[in-house]
């Protein structure tokens, strides 16, 4: 009898409820990959998901494991010179790897200074961290993933000397596994950005390297102001009010 094959979080992304979450995280990242320019753009993880596709940067890398990948390589050691990319983004990889620490500082390894890192993970203060916590099946993705807090996450983004400039929850209604559920539940989404904006089920943050002591000499474009997005500043009392992980 022919053993059946472990799921994956790709495989979970094709059921009704991940085309929920990855068509809401896609129109995020879309927001706030379009106005990062350079030279090199890099993808680590997912990369049967094309979350750069709104990226003008010429030379853009989908990193991972997976046979889909442009370059296969463990996400916690990237074979890429330091200092050599402008943007690299992290769709729920830290929070399904045994070291998330050392994907951050790869990750911030081979940032430029004022390069830009966008990452986006489940939240733990949510009804999808709920249904982690209680619900049967914490073996199968993406209950198995050790969820992350924002307030923790930026914790770790600081001492690696970044700066948030832009984030986002969304995704408030409940896991559903069935799609007419999951659109009867589509009020949730403004109620949810209205009268409880941290409990989203998913994040997406951006956050910029920075180098203390260095002055870059940067082209003009980098000096113009950046279109309005939907990757909106995160506030200070958003902050404090994330919870950490479980």
């Amino acid at each position: 009898m022919q053993a059946q094959e472990k799921s994956t979080l790709s495989d979970w992304f094709a059921t009704p409820a991940g085309e929920y979450v990855l068509r809401w995280e896609q129109a995020q990242f879309d927001s706030a990959v379009e106005d990062v320019f350079g030279f090199n753009a890099v993808q680590v993880g997912l990369p049967q998901c094309d979350l750069l596709r709104r990226n003008r940067i010429s030379l853009r890398t989908r990193v991972g494991t997976d046979p889909a990948a442009d370059l296969r390589a463990d996400s916690g050691a990237l074979p890429l010179a330091s200092g050599s990319i402008d943007l690299v983004i992290l769709p729920h990889v830290l929070e399904f790897s045994a070291d998330p620490h050392r994907i951050l500082r790869e990750a911030t390894r081979v940032l430029m200074p004022d390069g830009q890192i966008v990452i986006s993970g489940f939240n733990p203060l949510s009804l999808c961290g709920l249904r982690r916590a209680l619900g049967p099946g914490r073996k199968e993705f993406p209950w198995c993933g050790r969820f992350i807090g924002l307030l923790r996450l930026k914790d770790w983004l600081q001492l690696l000397s970044f700066e948030l400039n832009g984030g986002r929850f969304g995704c408030y209604a409940p896991p559903f596994a069935q799609a007419h559920w999951l659109e009867r539940s589509a009020f949730m989404e403004k109620a949810g950005d209205r009268w409880w904006p941290i409990a989203g089920g998913v994040y997406v943050v951006r956050a910029v390297k920075r180098t203390l002591g260095m002055r870059l000499v940067v082209p003009n474009w980098r000096s113009q102001p950046a279109p309005a997005k939907a990757l909106s500043a995160l506030t200070q009392s958003n902050h404090h009010r994330t919870g950490t992980e479980d």
